[in-house]
């Protein structure tokens, strides 16, 4: 029996890992991710309102690591800059988790209501670090472009992390946004322009 909350709570997020896994999301119960852990169907539900949110546990510490990185970062930088050095700070918390981190995005991957909330946990990640770009000065439709394409680096970053482990996530981070800064240097192919016009 696990002594602590936060020992039950751990222990409960790789029960539920490990039997998404074996079985899958949509045919593993909260009392099967209890069982695992060790405690009672109602000690789930203390920790997790439902069995998705088992894996989006660390939102805030990520929601947290990137605004207070946002707002710290020197003073002078472009948009695009300022986010590389939020994301490469919140990208230590996955790769400090590794173990867990890994697999979470592997099941997440192939579970449709899990990608669900996935991808509403990063609208609402987007959101808190437009909202910390614009408290920077950025202008509103800029600060929510930079944000859009922020994460989708960071996502792009980590996904290629997940592929190829023998770099970490912070060279992966560094490349995408590099990427990024070679899509916006390079000219675009000439257009015609319709007749008429």
């Amino acid at each position: 029996m696990p002594r602590s909350g936060a020992e039950a709570r751990r222990r409960l997020q790789q029960a539920a890992l490990e039997l998404y896994q074996e079985r899958g999301y949509d045919q593993t119960t909260t009392a099967e991710i209890a069982a695992r852990a060790g405690v009672n169907e109602r000690t789930f539900f203390r920790h997790f309102p439902d069995k998705r949110e088992v894996l989006f546990d660390g939102e805030a510490r990520l929601r947290a690591a990137l605004t207070q990185e946002v707002a710290d970062a020197a003073d002078g930088l472009r948009p695009l800059d300022l986010l590389l050095c939020a994301f490469r700070k919140a990208g230590r918390i996955l790769e400090d988790n590794r173990p867990f981190s890994e697999p979470r995005l592997k099941v997440i991957a192939v579970t449709p209501a899990l990608r669900e909330r996935d991808l509403a946990k990063a609208a609402s990640l987007t959101e808190a670090v437009a909202e910390a770009l614009r408290q920077r000065g950025v202008p509103d439709r800029l600060a929510g472009l930079a944000a859009h394409t922020g994460w989708a680096a960071f996502h792009q970053a980590a996904q290629a992390w997940i592929d190829d482990p023998s770099k970490s996530l912070d060279a992966h981070l560094i490349r995408a946004f590099d990427d990024l800064r070679t899509l916006s240097a390079t000219a675009p192919p000439a257009q015609t322009q319709p007749e008429g016009r």
